[in-house]
């Protein structure tokens, strides 16, 4: 793949203890986290029932995907989106598997709309009122990764902006532990096609080694810390960094100071 010159406008992030990117900025930098950070994302784009009512992945998502696009200034009504997930909501998948084994006349109508891989990217819409197209994904470890590619793509063939938000819970039950996640880590990115000096990213073979600062250790245990390279060197203010990008393949991300 030739290198792909892109933009990034905007930037969204929430992570368990730190709600917000300057937050993130500040604990790279200083190592310093915010007292009384709350629990779990509380957008303000949901009404209130639906805050209650909303699983931590779609308070996770709504929440960076609109820090995100108030930081590029965009219309989130007017942008195509891409929503990557390593596991969706594996809460909500050891709920159903449990009820399905046990009492399946039970299941929560509530909890099965959630269950769906694209739930995040469906109350994202319905609540800006986007009618431009939304891709939900999954790549496992290269989730994030693979989410940057498909951004990419919709740049490459015209799209003026895309958004992209990226994001994973806390997994419980058997299926946490064979697929563990910790905590909530979630980032969004409101992306541009770029020129010359710009940000570039191009795949290739080879893997990609985890970073060991500050923010890669303490969300290592979360399904979405692959993307924490980027957050990091984003913060540094420029450089290279390699995201796993599915087996033998890496993303190459080449950021302009």
């Amino acid at each position: 793949m030739s290198q792909f010159a892109f933009r990034i406008d905007g930037i969204g992030f929430w992570a368990s203890g730190l709600p917000g990117w300057d937050l993130a900025r500040r604990f790279i930098e200083t190592g310093e986290l915010p007292e009384a950070a709350p629990r779990k994302p509380a957008p303000d784009l949901l009404p209130p029932n639906e805050r209650r009512r909303a699983p931590d992945t779609v308070a996770l998502a709504i929440e960076v995907a609109m820090a995100a696009c108030r930081d590029a200034g965009a219309d989130p009504a007017a942008l195509p989106s891409v929503f990557t997930s390593t596991h969706g909501d594996l809460a909500i998948t050891d709920y159903m598997c449990a009820s399905l084994a046990e009492a399946p006349r039970s299941i929560s109508p509530t909890k099965f709309h959630n269950s769906v891989h694209n739930a995040a990217a469906g109350y994202w819409t319905i609540g800006v009122g986007c009618h431009a197209p939304a891709t939900a994904l999954s790549a496992f470890d290269a989730s994030f990764a693979q989410g940057l590619l498909e951004a990419a793509a919709q740049l490459a063939d015209g799209a003026p902006q895309v958004l992209l938000v990226a994001y994973d819970a806390q997994s419980q039950g058997p299926l946490g532990r064979i697929s563990r996640s910790e905590g909530l880590l979630a980032a969004g990115l409101v992306l541009s096609r770029g020129a010359e000096g710009d940000h570039r990213l191009r795949l290739e073979e080879g893997a990609a080694d985890r970073e060991r600062d500050a923010l890669a250790e303490r969300y290592a245990g979360n399904a979405m810390a692959p993307m924490l390279p980027l957050f990091s060197a984003l913060a540094r203010g420029g450089g290279r960094c390699l995201l796993p990008a599915g087996p033998g393949s890496r993303l190459s991300v080449e950021l302009a100071a």
